[in-house]
């Protein structure tokens, strides 16, 4: 595959509503938009990474270095670019792997529109996937019950399958009370997004056995699979890990560990939709489901995660939402709910574009090739 350039796009759409989680308050979507224009075709990948080292190492000033002054020059020294030959050369570079799955990403929707072939069809293997995904939503952390239970219900009424509640020391076992006891046994689960220690965690999430959660979601550090595995034998309801799993190989520690029952698949914390593919094999192989999880993606991100979570292992609900639910405008014709399921795109590479105004009001950082 021929490159004519690279072009990096900073786009930043505001958010119906501010989403707080333990670690930060998000009022903006801050989005870097990696496009591949070859002579067949633009390739369009969605860089994850916050403005901020808050969630990950990674941030997206910091991302863009990343691609102009390592990732992208390695593309020029390969004699076949793909995107299979893309992730291999991206190894050369130490971490990074928000930057490395846009910009991976952009080369494999270019490289499957070639070939006329949906991201969902290649990631399958020629094999069937599904055709709709079951809807979640996740649930920020509220300045009170009473609008933690409003926004639960405006979601449940809406047809999502699943609510997932963020959740913080002193904000834990009060809300799952409350939407248990207003809304009986609707699938629901916690994150905590690392909020907690090992010396609390036990004290603090164990009065959480009582309202039968399908899972509590990365409680301890992303570096504490230990700590993740003696929580996990304290507790009855199933410990699911996030940022602790940035790689296939974490995926077999944590699995033999016994840290992790569930793996949550981000394709930007682990370097791509390859590498997420590799980590979903090694969970079923195993018998560990996953699901994917989100990153308040626009509709190019969204698009490749639909995608992903088609696969026969994703058997939980994961953070797909319809635009809407972030989104008054997404750059992308917007992805509709419908009986609580979204369409997977099925049109070549992942599906969508951005609108021509998205990239007509954006100054693009432009490489040439």
């Amino acid at each position: 595959m021929k490159v004519d350039r690279i072009e990096l796009h900073h786009v930043r759409l505001p958010l119906v509503a501010p989403f707080q989680t333990s670690f930060a308050t998000e009022h903006d979507r801050d989005a870097l938009l990696v496009m591949v224009r070859t002579p067949d075709g633009d390739g369009w990948g969605e860089c994850v990474a916050m403005q901020t080292p808050c969630y990950s190492a990674e941030y997206l000033d910091g991302t863009v270095h990343v691609l102009r002054e390592f990732l992208i020059p390695l593309l020029r020294k390969l004699p076949v670019l793909s995107a299979e030959a893309a992730g291999e050369a991206f190894t050369e570079v130490k971490g990074h792997p928000m930057a490395k799955a846009a910009l991976e990403t952009a080369i494999l929707d270019a490289q499957l529109q070639t070939s006329g072939t949906s991201l969902a069809d290649y990631l399958a293997g020629g094999k069937e996937h599904r055709e709709r995904v079951p809807a979640g939503v996740s649930v920020g952390i509220m300045p009170s019950l009473r609008q933690l239970l409003e926004a639960v219900d405006g979601y449940l009424a809406a047809g999502y399958q699943r609510i997932k509640l963020k959740i913080q020391p002193g904000w834990d076992v009060e809300p799952v009370r409350a939407v248990r006891e207003k809304f009986g046994a609707v699938p629901l689960q916690v994150d905590a997004n690392g909020a907690y220690t090992k010396v609390d965690a036990a004290a603090a999430l164990k009065p959480l056995d009582e309202f039968d959660l399908l899972m509590v979601e990365q409680p301890l550090a992303d570096d504490d699979l230990w700590g993740h595995a003696e929580l996990a034998r304290r507790l009855n309801t199933r410990i699911c890990l996030d940022e602790s799993i940035t790689s296939p190989a974490d995926a077999v520690t944590a699995i033999r560990m016994r840290a992790a029952a569930i793996i949550n698949i981000k394709p930007g914390r682990v370097g791509g939709y390859l590498q997420a593919k590799r980590i979903h094999d090694i969970c079923r192989q195993n018998d560990v489901p996953v699901w994917v999880g989100g990153m308040l993606e626009t509709g190019v991100g969204r698009a490749a995660n639909l995608a992903l979570a088609s696969l026969p292992n994703f058997r939980l609900v994961g953070d797909l939402s319809a635009s809407d639910r972030f989104f008054e405008r997404d750059i992308t014709p917007p992805f509709v709910m419908t009986d609580g399921h979204i369409n997977v795109p099925t049109a070549p590479g992942i599906g969508v574009k951005p609108f021509e105004s998205v990239t007509q009001d954006s100054t693009p950082v432009v490489i040439r090739f």
